[in-house]
């Protein structure tokens, strides 16, 4: 292992250590609160003029150009980053008041992991099996538009695609050059949503024109028409040739070239570099061989309580002729995807009629449900959720189990990820780095909503109840799984073979999931060690309040401190017991 990655490592992991330190914070803001502020404030500043993320604090704005990737730019920001570190090492956490305190955590994981990401060149490696820059790219084409000034700043910003994309192929091809790359396996048809765009007839059948469709109705006639005909001509002259070009890179050099091996410990420093990742998408310094035995050992478990909900369904039979029968029984599926989209909206709405008895605080923004875009379905995981938004994918409709949507959209939108995020946002007074988004935590949080279903009376019938089961076995399959693939040399099909084993997941979404994992290292721990890190704060807080504890005040606690590593979180949650339970809103009392 180099000595500059060993270094690397170790300061991801100390900024997580020191996390774990549950030091008392002083009580009132003093010298110390400064300097921090004047830090982070400096660095976002800075942040934004690299534009590493929008201007704006909330998920609608539209940037009028691309980041700029290239070696020497990241090889800047690296320094930069490092130096940053090094001013937040001279602060002691404890002399910062409470909420800077908590700032300073979250901080200094977040910069940590940047540093890390550059440091092991991950801008060589900018796609795995799930997503890729390309279709990021495309989230600005579904980001609602409402001025003049957004549009042409959205076709600005098309006009730089060209640009951006010569950067991420040479990137790519240093990458692929030093054996950088994601599993070949993983990139098999992957380019379907590059030729979408590459071979459109016209500009207009691009996911590109989709802004100017509907264009707002308060806009002048005239300014629609100049924006338009701005928008076709980008797509076409700017867009268009970068994705042919793209397109002949991934089909004519990088898929063929790419590595044949899986585990991202036989990456260049790969060892440090699967640490680094268990980091950042856990926040906490476990090893993979302690993860894998973690998961073992839950999966035991769940096994368990399968088993007595399959006595329930009055089958006959053994686990392994139940998953058959739930994968090929029709009552299972439906049969259009306006079927899948309202059973969605159904188990919604009933946890409208439930959120009450569980939750004080409410977001005030609601969520769709949509679609996944067609070219993105066949790759894509069941569905996703974030602000405003209920992605369900209604794609190979026989793989979508029915008995599934109650726990998937409970994660997915609310009181997951659709209820989550929105309530993080509109906390006041918070720099914008506390709305980042810290994996162990919002998925930690969706996975534990899954389980919290089952209080709320959400699973009407032993099936669904399995679904949600199955669903848990499959994030505790993934503790396993990551890390067999990635640190104790498992093949693809020994994993496929152990989700199909112990989850009722279909073998489209097995072979989708599979690839996402053996791709992208580390992001698949984060969901169960971040549920059980929630589901052992509320044991805690229960014992300790009795029948002082309340649902609702835990709930609201959880969710009103926003994504932060999972030791904050716990320390937060023995706050909210020294402080007997109360909500974290006053007025709510």
């Amino acid at each position: 292992m180099h000595k500059k990655f060993s270094t690397i490592a170790g300061v991801v992991a100390g900024a997580c250590l020191v996390l774990s330190i549950n030091a008392q914070a002083a009580t009132r803001p003093g010298p110390a609160d400064a300097r921090f502020k004047a830090i982070y404030t400096e660095e976002l500043k800075w942040r934004h003029t690299q534009q590493q993320e929008s201007d704006e604090d909330d998920d609608n704005g539209v940037t009028s150009a691309l980041p700029r990737i290239d070696a020497a730019t990241q090889a800047r920001r690296l320094a930069y980053w490092q130096g940053v570190l090094k001013k937040l090492d001279g602060i002691k956490p404890a002399s910062l008041s409470g909420e800077e305190n908590i700032n300073y955590q979250v901080y200094k994981a977040q910069i940590a992991a940047l540093v890390a990401e550059i440091a092991y060149r991950e801008y060589e490696k900018p796609l795995n099996a799930d997503t890729a820059f390309w279709s990021n790219l495309a989230y600005s084409a579904r980001r609602p538009m409402t001025t003049e000034k957004d549009y042409r700043a959205y076709i600005r910003q098309l006009q730089d695609v060209p640009r951006y994309f010569d950067e991420e192929i040479v990137n790519m091809r240093a990458g692929l050059a030093r054996g950088f790359t994601p599993p070949k396996v993983t990139l098999v048809g992957r380019d379907a949503s590059i030729s979408s765009v590459a071979e459109a007839r016209t500009p207009q059948d691009s996911i590109y024109y989709e802004p100017f469709k509907a264009m707002p109705a308060t806009m002048p006639t005239t300014v629609q028409e100049d924006l338009r005909a701005q928008g076709i001509k980008a797509i076409a002259t700017a867009v268009q040739p970068s994705f042919v070009k793209l397109l002949g890179f991934m089909r004519d050099e990088y898929v063929p070239k790419a590595r044949e091996d899986l585990a991202a410990e036989n990456l260049p420093d790969g060892k440090a570099y699967y640490q680094s990742k268990i980091v950042e998408f856990t926040t906490t310094t476990m090893t993979a061989d302690e993860i894998h035995q973690v998961g073992v050992a839950e999966m035991a478990k769940i096994r368990a309580e399968m088993q007595d909900v399959i006595k329930q369904t009055g089958f006959k039979g053994d686990l392994p002729a139940f998953l058959h029968f739930l994968r090929t029984d029709s009552q299972f599926y439906a049969k259009t995807p306006e079927e899948l989209l309202m059973r969605s909206a159904w188990v919604a709405k009933k946890f409208d009629g439930k959120v009450a008895q569980y939750f004080g605080y409410l977001p005030r923004r609601r969520f769709a449900i949509i679609p996944v875009p067609a070219d993105q379905a066949p790759f894509y995981t069941s569905g996703r959720g974030g602000p405003g938004v209920y992605l369900v994918n209604t794609y190979n409709l026989p793989s979508r189990a029915l008995y599934s949507m109650p726990a998937l959209t409970l994660h997915e939108s609310a009181p997951g990820h659709a209820f989550q995020m929105p309530i993080a946002m509109e906390q006041k007074g918070r720099p914008s780095f506390r709305n980042a988004y810290i994996s162990a935590y919002g998925e930690g949080w969706a996975l534990y909503t899954e389980r919290l279903g089952a209080e709320m009376g959400m699973y009407e019938t032993p099936y669904e109840t399995f679904g949600m089961l199955s669903y848990q076995a499959w994030r505790a399959s993934r503790l396993v799984v990551d890390t067999g693939i990635h640190s104790k040399g498992w093949t693809r099909k020994q994993a496929q073979d152990y989700l199909r084993a112990n989850t009722a997941l279909s073998d489209h979404e097995i072979e989708t999931e599979v690839d996402r994992y053996i791709s992208w290292p580390g992001q698949a721990l984060s969901y169960y060690l971040g549920q059980m890190s929630i589901i052992k704060a509320r044991r805690k807080a229960e014992a300790a309040l009795g029948e002082k504890f309340d649902i609702r005040n835990f709930h609201d606690t959880v969710l009103q401190l926003g994504s932060v590593p999972l030791p904050v979180l716990e320390a937060r949650i023995d706050q909210f017991i020294k402080d007997g339970g109360k909500s974290p809103y006053p007025a709510l009392e």
